[in-house]
């Protein structure tokens, strides 16, 4: 069983920048998938950006790019989203995400269905 726990969400003036932290454990995450999600209020959760552990390749929602990065702590089973510029619909509960890799499966997926395990989500609010 996989455990995630982000930190590192607070308040931040639009422009400003903000890095979340997810804490992983519970297994040996080199064939895994991991994500950010994020909540807008009134929203449907929607996906920011994912890492494939293995190499580091990234992706992100078009929303987000060029903004922020996903990166990894190999050492520590640590994965980071560094928030640049931000604005303010950038305000959510941001969710960290893992999945691990299925057969035929690519390792990239930007539904949260195909995300077997979640963090409780840290808040993230950008005023204008």
């Amino acid at each position: 069983q996989v455990q995630l726990v982000e930190s590192g969400g607070g308040l931040v003036q639009a422009g400003g920048s903000l890095r979340l932290s997810c804490a992983a454990s519970g297994r040996t995450f080199t064939t895994y998938t991991m994500a950010w999600f994020r909540r807008a209020p009134g929203k449907e959760r929607e996906f920011v950006g994912a890492l494939r552990w293995i190499n580091g390749d990234t992706y992100y929602a078009d929303s987000v790019k060029g903004r922020f990065t996903i990166s990894r702590d190999n050492a520590n089973n640590m994965v980071y989203l560094q928030m640049n510029s931000l604005k303010p619909e950038d305000t959510a509960v941001y969710y960290c995400a893992a999945k691990g890799m299925k057969p035929l499966s690519s390792w990239l997926a930007i539904r949260e269905s195909s995300y077997d395990s979640w963090g409780q989500g840290t808040q993230v609010t950008v005023s204008s």
